[in-house]
């Protein structure tokens, strides 16, 4: 059913309905509302997580890809999404059917396609996701979940590994069987004797090396480690939108160049991309190691590109104005 919005009050909105009735609604109620939306609205697409979506699993991608085209087409009555091509169906034609009734429509369509037994909860819970988190949200996150370095191991023993390696930080180190009385001494003394059943010296070796940071191994050389937690030192970069995360890069090219002062040598490329989109924002190449001049020179380049500039218009018409040929010399006899 259409309603046409007739006038805003504080918080309530004034309705009119297909009969000619009115109704008056708080505007979090309306809004709130899963079979609200506003005809002939484009739907806000997230920005692509390209760079975690291709972690993920070749089968559940191409899942991800099915439940997208599903999804637009509840959206708007085309799989291609607003301004593509094709005919729309009618149990998703957006003038003829609710939000909810296309959701319904879809459930029961891809429950008869082999999805397994799809509901309406189902599809408008897909719908929600790829607004938030585009392709990233339509994936089964099941396959997406790294696996614990300890496995199934009790926490409580590895409670236990992390502090006898704790321990042992910044001391000679031995052999990794001699952590062991260690790591029982630490169970007992935390949970009383007896309390935790004790591990076999197998399952105590596979926890140490999993554990372990750079270095800390009894085998390695002594020396000091970074701080970090859990041993990891990296986490993976997440940005939901453009411009929000910026990774800068400088790599030496396997090319030699001639610069100005006649030298043969191979220059220095720094590039920044954006995280979200993996859009290359600016470039620039220097002849030598890079510096800290250059590295400013990239950030002007990236607040203020060249169509931005006010001498662009100008150029523009510089490279586009009609040359003159130089006059041919005249024969000599």
């Amino acid at each position: 059913m259409k309603w046409q919005v007739v006038a805003l009050s504080g918080q309530d909105i004034h309705l009119v309905g297909p009969d000619g009735g009115g109704e008056a609604v708080l505007a979090g109620h309306l809004f709130a509302d899963p079979g609200f939306t506003v005809v002939g609205a484009d739907a806000p697409q997230a920005a692509p997580q390209w760079g975690l979506f291709e972690t993920a699993p070749a089968a559940a991608r191409e899942k991800a890809l099915a439940w997208q085209r599903h999804v637009r087409e509840v959206e708007c009555g085309l799989p291609g999404g607003p301004g593509s091509e094709g005919t729309v169906r009618e149990q998703y034609d957006p003038e003829r059917h609710t939000l909810a009734e296309r959701e319904q429509a879809k459930a029961e369509e891809l429950t008869a396609l082999g999805f397994g037994r799809v509901s309406r909860t189902t599809v408008q819970r897909m719908r929600l996701a790829y607004r938030k988190q585009g392709l990233w949200g339509l994936l089964d996150h099941r396959t997406t979940r790294a696996s614990s370095p300890t496995g199934r191991a009790d926490e409580r023993v590895v409670a236990a590994v992390r502090e006898a390696l704790r321990r042992r930080r910044g001391r000679s180190k031995g052999t990794i069987n001699g952590l062991f009385p260690l790591i029982n001494q630490i169970l007992e003394d935390r949970h009383g004797p007896g309390t935790v059943p004790a591990p076999s010296q197998a399952a105590l070796y596979r926890l140490v090396t999993a554990l372990a940071r750079p270095g800390e191994l009894p085998a390695g050389p002594v020396r000091q480690v970074p701080a970090s937690v859990d041993g990891r030192a990296f986490t993976p970069a997440t940005a939901l939108r453009p411009g929000e995360q910026v990774q800068i890069d400088t790599t030496r090219l396997d090319v030699l160049a001639l610069f100005d002062d006649g030298r043969l040598a191979r220059p220095e490329l720094t590039i920044a991309v954006d995280v979200a989109t993996r859009a290359i924002l600016t470039a620039v190449l220097c002849p030598s190691a890079t510096k800290a001049v250059d590295a400013a020179l990239l950030l002007a380049e990236m607040a203020v590109p060249h169509p931005a500039r006010p001498t662009w218009p100008d150029i523009l018409r510089m490279d586009h104005a009609p040359r003159t040929p130089p006059p041919a010399a005249g024969r000599t006899r």
